[in-house]
């Protein structure tokens, strides 16, 4: 059952949501890419292991905020000109990242229409939870080692998407760090936080959005916002989008105005049927109680419980 905005918010409330700006969005796009320069530029000033990890996961965080941004371009929210949006969304957020704003439009709009529904292309992300920890931590090694990287883009190179955009927008990355002297920024803190950080954060990500959900047929409960302090919204959670919940009841909100939206649904006193978690520890918690590989929880032990 979907749920109308003029069901939650009042008319004034909506159109002050609506707001998009060129400015704001083209403050986003130079934020993720300062972090990303910046903490290359750190490593080359002060090199040392804590740096390297520091720029690894910074890097791989802002590497998701390009994949957030682009997913703001598919709704047409990250500039109000849409040649605009569509342009920096392209070749700025997406073809970094190796993906492409044009398939993942179609592909993500069809997720919204049918949320955690047979028909939800990204069913398959939430579908197989809660998993043991044994299995996450499993998942957890193949994200750091690069082997998630290696079969998506092995998958990629099989399919040909994004790749010819992907390849000469990093190619144009290379040969600027080369430029400046720093050609091998590229492999170690490029490369590197793509193939290792980027797809774990994406995976915790694709978690906290939609599994262990209490209940698939509800608006306010088959997606999920989570709280995120400064330290996780830098490496883990970058633009807001935590604010998952409020991503989807209100598709029309730019990702900076989603805080904007949660404290007005508040305001509204929709909390008590809001899934709201806490934290994203408390999200894996849920997400990783299942006791045993066969399936089974041990006698006595009760389902998690949602907040």
């Amino acid at each position: 059952m979907a749920l109308k905005s003029s069901e939650l918010l009042t008319p004034e409330q909506v159109q002050r949501l609506r707001g998009k700006s060129d400015v704001v969005g083209a403050l986003l796009v130079l934020h993720a890419w300062g972090l990303i320069l910046g903490s290359m530029a750190l490593f080359v000033w002060w090199p040392n292991p804590f740096t390297f990890l520091l720029a690894v996961m910074v890097i791989g965080g802002r590497q998701l905020g390009l994949a957030i941004l682009m997913h703001d371009a598919a709704h047409g929210l990250l500039f109000a000109n849409r040649r605009l949006n569509d342009l920096v969304g392209s070749w700025l957020c997406a073809f970094p990242v190796f993906t492409s704003l044009v398939l993942y439009r179609p592909y993500h709009l069809q997720h919204h229409r049918f949320t955690q529904q047979a028909e939800d292309p990204d069913l398959g992300l939430s579908a197989a939870f809660p998993i043991t920890r044994k299995s996450l931590w499993r998942k957890v090694v193949r994200d750091l080692t690069g082997q998630t990287a290696f079969t998506r883009r092995r998958e990629q190179f099989k399919r040909g998407i994004g790749l010819r955009e992907g390849l000469i927008v990093n190619a144009v990355l290379w040969a600027a760090l080369a430029a400046a002297g720093y050609w091998w920024l590229y492999p170690v803190l490029w490369l590197l936080p793509l193939a290792t950080w980027y797809q774990l954060v994406s995976r915790i990500r694709n978690i906290a959005e939609h599994a262990v959900v209490p209940d698939n047929d509800d608006p306010l409960r088959n997606t999920r916002t989570t709280y995120a302090n400064p330290i996780i919204r830098l490496l883990v959670a970058p633009y807001w989008v935590n604010y998952h919940l409020e991503h989807h009841l209100f598709m029309f909100v730019p990702c900076w105005r989603l805080p904007q939206a949660h404290r007005a649904l508040l305001t509204a006193g929709r909390r008590e049927g809001m899934e709201v978690q806490p934290g994203y520890r408390a999200v894996l918690r849920m997400a990783t109680s299942l006791r045993n590989e066969d399936g089974h929880r041990p006698a006595g032990k009760a389902a998690p419980q949602h907040i």
